[in-house]
């Protein structure tokens, strides 16, 4: 009989956030992977749990992948964590899960800790409808990208280092306005959480004057819809004045 691959949240910060379901999973599996079995191993070792660990990262998880596919599918109960917060949500997981769900293995997400959310629910900002863009390409499609997004009428949600913070922000205000609402969330659950909101530009020269350290995320306001439909029928009308030339 085939075994099942649960996909188990840890906490973000503060240890207290792991529930007991996640706590019970992680002692009955047969099998954790994770993301860095050193930092792993320091929650393990919190709650006593003492199963056997594997590395599963970014750099080997297409590789392992498919082994860890055929052990799960030959009886063993797998289970996997990241270094913080639900795995998948810009942390390895995708390809696993993939390839579980296409061999038709039974897979168990628990509800548990992420980084976004309890950022964009601080911040102030809309949150009804909103984008998460995680962390954006270092440098191939980057420019596109944020051109697209400057259009984005939703709140939008973006992971970044907090030895980039500055530049990416400097970057939102090249293609979003300095005036365009934002919130930076900062060691979300620990001690010094900080979440610090305001226009672009304000909280850009803030942190240019306080060096941030720790996870970051930022909150950045969805463009004004006047605006943007005013921007594309511009567009569009442009296009069918050119058209009307090239026919001429």
């Amino acid at each position: 009989m085939a075994g099942k691959l649960y996909i188990v949240p840890t906490p973000v910060g503060n240890l207290e956030d792991m529930t007991y379901r996640a706590v019970r999973v992680l002692k009955e599996v047969d099998l954790i992977l994770a993301e860095d079995t050193r930092t792993s191993s320091v929650l393990l070792k919190h709650y006593d749990i003492h199963g056997k660990l594997q590395s599963h990262h970014k750099f080997n998880e297409h590789q392992t992948s498919e082994l860890i596919r055929d052990r799960i599918v030959a009886g063993l109960n797998v289970a996997l964590i990241s270094d913080a917060g639900t795995p998948g949500i810009s942390d390895p997981g995708f390809f696993l899960v993939r390839a579980c769900a296409a061999e038709g293995i039974e897979i168990e997400t628990l509800p548990g800790a992420t980084a976004c959310i309890p950022a964009i629910v601080s911040s102030g900002l809309p949150c009804d409808r909103f984008c998460f863009e995680g962390f954006l390409p270092m440098k191939k499609g980057r420019q596109t990208l944020l051109k697209t997004l400057a259009q984005e009428t939703r709140t939008m949600i973006f992971y970044e280092s907090p030895y980039r913070l500055v530049k990416t922000l400097d970057q939102f205000i090249e293609y979003f306005g300095a005036d365009r609402e934002c919130s930076v969330a900062r060691e979300l659950s620990k001690v010094h959480e900080e979440h610090k909101r305001g226009s672009l530009a304000d909280v850009a020269a803030w942190y240019k004057e306080h060096e941030p350290k720790g996870e970051i995320v930022i909150i950045v306001g969805g463009a004004d819809k006047h605006s943007v439909n005013e921007e594309r029928d511009r567009e569009e009308n442009e296009k069918r004045h050119r058209r009307s030339e090239k026919d001429l």
